[in-house]
Order: structure tokens, then sequence, then C-alpha cells
């Protein structure tokens, strides 16, 4: 019923810029937070950066300094911009949503998107 859909991602060189979207479908509804996670070749996936209704985030260690997490005009929408690209970020980097409420009604559970590939490479 929720559907996330990354976009954004393609191959960069490194010290290289991306700007990474996700969008949820409908209006109907709002989540507790948002985030971003990654995953590589053979690795578990990870957590990368998250924010919250109120706007407060949270980035994992790699990616303080380099990255920025933020919500859209629409609610249901969150980006991520990574700079100084590293080949270590290489990955699929998937969109996050937890804790989806609407008038009366409260799930709490995440969603995910399929992903998108970031591959940084020269």
């Amino acid at each position: 019923q929720v559907q996330l859909v990354e976009t954004g991602g393609g191959l960069v060189q490194p010290g290289g810029s991306l700007r990474l979207s996700c969008a949820a479908s409908g209006n109907l509804f709002r989540f507790n937070t948002m985030g971003w996670y990654r995953q590589a070749p053979d690795l578990k996936r990870e957590l990368v950066a998250i924010i919250s209704r109120g706007d407060s985030t949270y980035y994992t260690d790699s990616a303080k300094g380099r990255f920025s997490i933020a919500r859209g005009s629409t609610e249901n929408t969150v980006y991520l911009q990574m700079n100084s690209l590293k080949l270590e970020d290489t990955a699929v980097y998937f969109c996050n949503a937890r804790g989806l409420r609407t008038v009366g009604v409260y799930y709490d559970m995440d969603f995910w998107g399929n992903g998108t590939l970031v591959t940084v490479s020269s």
C-alpha cells in the first residue's frame, strides 16, 4: 500500500557529489522518521542518516561532514545530499520510513524502497 521510490543514483568520481531523492506514494499519512540506509555487495545494510518530524537529524560517523539529509516541501519526501564521495561509499542506497500516522490510525513498522545504486569510481 505504501511505496517509497528512490532516484538520483549513478556513477560519480571520487570527490564528487550526488543528490538522492525519496518520495512516498499518497498524501494522507505522515511518518515519525525518514532516512537512508545503504548496502554494499556482501555487506549488511547500514544506517546512513535519519530525520524526524521535528527535523532533528542523525548521521553515521562516516557520513558526518559530508552528507546532509533534509525533508522536501512535501512532508513525505526526503533528500540526501552527498559530497566528497569516496570509493567506500559505493552501495545501493535505500529510503526508509518508520511509524506511519493517519487520522486515528498508527502503524509501528518500517517501509522500504527498492534502492538506487551509487557507484564511486575513477
